[in-house]
């Protein structure tokens, strides 16, 4: 079974909490990502996802002055980078989120994984038998 290191998207977008949403939204539409990694100092502190700009956008702010900090989901799941990908769907699904921040043994983030990705590989896996 691959594990998540095979098929996380190591090119992940790092902000900062100080970021406004409408600088990470343009970050995120020019390489088409769905999420974002918060960091602050270098320690992960969030993720900012599709879902919570939809939420923003839903309340009215005004993206050149909504800032990460106030929108993104603070102290997100991670998974090992050798977690398989049946584990990282059942995490995902089980939690209702579809991304998830991929970590090294020493906790730095590795790559982001969507559930999309996640899918696609178990599904390449089960053909491969």
């Amino acid at each position: 079974m691959p594990q998540l290191a095979d098929c996380m998207r190591p090119d992940f977008i790092e902000v900062a909490p100080e970021d406004t949403l409408g600088e990470v939204a343009e970050r995120m539409t020019a390489v088409n990502v769905g999420a974002v990694v918060v960091k602050d100092f270098g320690r992960l502190i969030g993720i900012l996802t599709e879902r919570d700009l939809l939420k923003a956008m839903a309340a009215r702010v005004h993206t050149s002055e909504a800032r990460v900090r106030e929108w993104m989901t603070p102290d997100p799941i991670t998974a090992p980078t050798d977690t398989d990908v049946e584990e990282a769907a059942r995490v995902m699904i089980e939690h209702g989120f579809r991304h998830l921040p991929v970590v090294t043994d020493e906790g730095r983030v590795a790559g982001v994984v969507s559930l999309r990705r996640v899918v696609a590989a178990t599904q390449a896996a089960a053909e491969a038998v």
